[in-house]
């Protein structure tokens, strides 16, 4: 079992930044999600339990940033340049496999989510 929890949401203005947090209970493979309201989960970032490698789907577009601090058992999602379209409810996710190799963007293979933290952009 892996227990996480995520804080850090709020209301934001656009071009605002936010840095959300997940408390995770035991070292492994993180992974960060969202789900907009009539929206499927959408995959943003992971990072690998010691942090050493990050997976982004769109590497380019560089509005996300993931990270960990192992010592305070805390991954974090520094996001910038916030637009109304992030809005969403955000998670962390535990990998299935805590040490997998490589870093994985769907949702089937996390196997512990925490209870989410909202974000909504908004003027």
């Amino acid at each position: 079992q892996v227990q996480l929890v995520e804080s850090g949401g709020g209301l934001v203005q656009p071009g605002a930044s936010l840095r959300l947090s997940c408390v995770v209970s035991k070292p492994t493979n993180v992974g960060w999600f969202r789900r907009a309201p009539g929206k499927e989960r959408e995959f943003i970032a992971a990072i690998s339990w010691n942090g050493d490698f990050t997976y982004y789907p769109i590497p380019e577009k560089g509005q996300f940033t993931i990270s960990r601090d192992n010592a305070r058992n805390t991954v974090y999602l520094q996001m910038d340049s916030l637009e109304p379209a992030d809005t969403a409810i955000y998670y962390c996710a535990a990998d299935s496999m805590p040490y997998r190799g490589s870093l994985v963007g769907t949702p089937d293979e996390y196997a512990f989510w925490g209870q989410g933290t909202q974000v909504t952009v908004s003027a």
